[in-house]
């Protein structure tokens, strides 16, 4: 970057920033009294900002970086996936929302237990814990790397600042304090985004005419390659590994669901769901649009030249650094600072609520709600503590070697959570017996697809003759189809009564005759 420490101005706009933030957890801490407060904020807040919370949790600072440098290298292929998610919406939500709504307390996982027993909520709980965490020390890192070049601050102090401001943020506020920073950050996003993306379009000769006609020679916005080769990144493979997507996002993650508990209504929770979802897109789309211009803008005649060799998810913080005027380059790093901020807060609130409420209050259910609350913030505080823990070991060993092989195996013990979801919406024949074959035969495929498909030091980890040969994001899809089929063929080999009609979509069709038939 042509300069590494960026000017007073900006500075002075990025703590502005970072201090509303900690503002706002400051004021919601007084009313944090009991865990219906502290996870679901009393059931009181209105749609439209659980909608921008929502939001602001989907863009995280990964896709402030991601999504533009993946579009710079190609075109618009990840935005497929996202394009998935209101589809499934549209057919699932009304299921969803008042299932969740009516069968659990607080917990996603609640569910898992009343239609399969015990076992499937511990694997839902404790995956769902893994993935998060693993992800949390991820984006601590990455914000920190980016922020430490506009900055001229080194990694660790950044790291360790963030993790404090955050974690002290989630463990006097709670939920709500999340979600109203959320619609803070979320509006930041937006606003950084958008002024990015004008000053893209504009800075050809031209104008955005000339932008776009640039874009397309270039052939930069597009979803192919259309083939059917589920061997590598192609447009088929985005549209089913988006399907699964939005239903782990809306069916099975705690973030989301915890989301539905805090609307006063049904209806608000759906509303919420769709606003969520009805930025979300558009906001995705932006920031692929930013890649694009990112793309144009340095390959022009006559454009400036980037760094030789800088690689694609290095090219947007590059120019933010080197082409943004000041004031612009504050509100950026604010917005991207704010991203990180938003999901890391969501995540050590949802991962306190599923320890609590899995956990403790399931082995020690004559616990009070006091002790309850104060065990909660105690896992806030290990939880932020972890991972900033895990980001320093990134920043240790550059995010590589013993933590990549710890990764994969929270993702091979993960395995199958969406088919679990499906079998017990879908199936009342469905059993825990069969599930549990189901479990291990996804946790199995999972690891032989991993295992013989991943490379070290140019060779297989484990070559059977018979490897995993496509796309690494169709496991994303076939550990859930495995789990779903192996479970449901099981099931019919032990008896069973059959689930009752609430916890399947059965019970959401009867009612929703009853209601025809009364009219």
């Amino acid at each position: 970057m042509e300069h590494s420490i960026i000017h007073w101005i900006d500075y002075l706009i990025i703590i502005i920033s970072v201090v509303a933030v900690v503002g706002i957890g400051i004021y919601f801490a007084r009313r944090q009294k009991t865990t219906d407060t502290y996870y679901k904020a009393g059931g009181r807040i209105p749609a439209w900002a659980i909608g921008l919370s929502i939001f602001a949790t989907l863009i995280s600072s990964v896709t402030f970086i991601a999504y533009p440098g993946a579009a710079y290298a190609g075109n618009w292929i990840l935005l497929v996936q996202g394009l998935m998610v209101p589809i499934v919406l549209v057919a699932m939500i009304g299921i969803i929302v008042p299932l969740f709504r009516r069968v659990i307390k607080l917990s996603t996982y609640e569910y898992f237990e009343r239609r399969f027993g015990f076992f499937a909520r511990m694997y839902g709980s404790i995956a769902f814990a893994l993935t998060h965490f693993s992800k949390m020390g991820t984006v601590f890192y990455l914000v920190a790397l980016a922020t430490s070049a506009f900055m001229g601050i080194d990694v660790f102090t950044i790291i360790l600042v963030l993790g404090v401001a955050i974690t002290f943020i989630t463990f006097l506020g709670g939920m709500e304090a999340v979600i109203w920073m959320d619609v803070f950050q979320g509006l930041m996003m937006i606003g950084g985004g958008l002024i990015c993306a004008v000053i893209l379009i504009f800075a050809p000769e031209g104008g955005p005419a000339s932008f776009f006609a640039s874009a397309k020679e270039f052939h930069k916005i597009g979803f192919g390659p259309y083939e059917w080769d589920l061997t590598k990144l192609t447009f088929i493979v985005m549209v089913l590994n988006g399907i699964f997507y939005a239903i782990q996002k809306y069916g099975t993650d705690q973030t989301i669901v915890q989301r539905y508990l805090t609307a006063k209504t049904d209806k608000a929770a759906k509303r919420a769901s769709f606003i969520g979802v009805g930025l979300s897109v558009p906001i995705w789309a932006l920031f692929m649009l930013i890649g694009t211009g990112l793309y144009v803008f340095y390959h022009q005649a006559g454009g400036p030249v980037p760094p030789e060799g800088i690689r694609a998810d290095a090219i947007f913080p590059y120019f933010i650094g080197s082409e943004l005027p000041v004031g612009i380059v504050g509100i950026i790093i604010a917005a991207l600072l704010a991203a990180a901020i938003s999901t890391l807060a969501a995540d050590m609130n949802c991962l306190s609520a599923i320890g609590v409420q899995d956990f403790y209050a399931r082995f020690k259910p004559k616990s009070t709600d006091r002790q309850r609350l104060r065990l909660g913030r105690w896992i806030v505080l290990a939880t932020g503590a972890g991972a900033v823990g895990i980001a320093l070991l990134y920043n240790n060993w550059g995010g590589e070697g013993v933590l990549g092989v710890v990764f994969e195996l929270y993702a091979i013990f993960s395995a199958g959570i969406v088919g679990l979801f499906l079998l017990g919406l879908f199936s009342r024949r469905a059993n825990k017996q069969g599930l549990a074959i189901g479990i291990v035969a996804a946790i199995l495929f999972t690891a032989w697809a991993m295992l013989t498909s991943t490379k070290v030091n140019d060779k297989l980890i484990l070559d059977l003759g018979f490897n995993y040969t496509h796309h690494k994001y169709m496991l994303g899809v076939y550990s859930h189809v495995v789990l779903f089929v192996v479970a449901w063929i099981a099931s019919f080999f032990f008896k069973s009564g059959l689930a009752p009609d609430e916890l399947t979509v059965y019970g959401y069709l009867k009612e929703r005759k009853e209601v025809k038939q009364t009219k």
